[in-house]
């Protein structure tokens, strides 16, 4: 397992219509919740929202600027449905993206199914936050983390201005 030595904060943002209605559990933000605590990250917000751009986007706004949380993950809204907006949603938050986090996570799931070249998800950074878009299913969420859980807190150092050497594995 892969363990934090300082504590980042962290978030869970699940976005889906039905969950936000009650009409579906959210097993992929539950997992990931447990799993970032478990890792030693610092729990302050979950929530199901809608599959909605303008939501999203304030939430996301809320999270980090706001409740200066340091790593938000979002599940949920990264395919091609027509209800799959967090990409765009994204786009309009973050200030840097991280491509690479992204990429890992698509090469990883190719590997298991041809559909994750559907995949859509983004990494990127607003202010001194990280922000990963994971899949919502628990399947591909849980497979997702795994690939870039091992990277996060170096991340999160670099971005808050840490000078450790990126070359050290």
């Amino acid at each position: 397992m892969h363990t934090v030595e300082k504590k980042y904060t962290f978030g869970v943002l699940t976005l889906s219509d039905k969950g936000s209605r009650g009409e579906r559990e959210d097993t992929s933000g539950a997992y990931i919740k447990e799993k970032l605590l478990q890792s030693g990250y610092d729990f302050r917000s979950y929530s199901v929202i809608p599959d909605n751009k303008q939501r999203i986007v304030e939430s996301l706004i809320e999270l980090i600027d706001k409740q200066q949380i340091a790593l938000v993950i979002t599940t949920g809204g990264t395919g091609v449905s027509p209800t799959d907006i967090t990409p765009e949603a994204m786009t309009e938050v973050i200030e840097k993206e991280v491509p690479g986090m992204a990429e890992a996570m698509r090469a990883a799931s190719l590997l298991k199914t041809s559909r994750a070249m559907l995949s859509r998800g983004k990494v990127g950074i607003r202010g001194e936050s990280l922000i990963i878009n994971l899949p919502g299913s628990l399947r591909a969420a849980r497979e997702n983390l795994e690939v870039v859980l091992p990277v996060i807190p170096h991340a999160l150092e670099k971005i808050m201005g840490g000078t450790s050497d990126c070359g050290i594995d």
